[in-house]
């Protein structure tokens, strides 16, 4: 596995509440989901629903939970996945808040280019 550094994404008042943010990654990895609740906890997913690969960015988030915008499988944010009666899960991306920071865990290999958000 490779080695993870904390990289600075944005901040935290650039998320919405119960809203994303969308991060482009320099690797052509896939795309990661910022997630902000009402109550300013910060949690992150590859952007894409286990069902049908739905955009998770563009969900509205209800609680710690996200709706996909396709067909509404809802997923929870801390561990990724789907709430029943639907299976499946996404993969979770280590996220913290230091300060208004927004910090998520990626490869060390990014550090060199930070991630730039993009409108979800």
């Amino acid at each position: 596995m490779p080695a993870r550094s904390w990289v600075e994404v944005g901040h935290l008042n650039d998320i919405p509440r119960r809203g994303a943010r969308r991060i482009t990654r320099p690797d052509g990895s896939p795309a990661i989901a910022v997630f902000r609740t009402a109550d300013d906890e910060i949690f992150a997913l590859i952007d894409r629903c286990p069902h049908r690969g739905g955009p998770l960015s563009q969900g509205i988030v209800q609680g710690r939970a996200v709706a996909c915008p396709l067909h509404g499988w809802v997923i929870e944010l801390d561990s990724g996945r789907a709430e029943a009666p639907d299976e499946g899960c996404t993969q979770t991306v280590a996220a913290r808040l230091a300060g208004d920071r927004v910090l998520l865990a990626l490869p060390a290999a990014e550090i060199a280019v930070k991630p730039c958000w993009s409108a979800a």
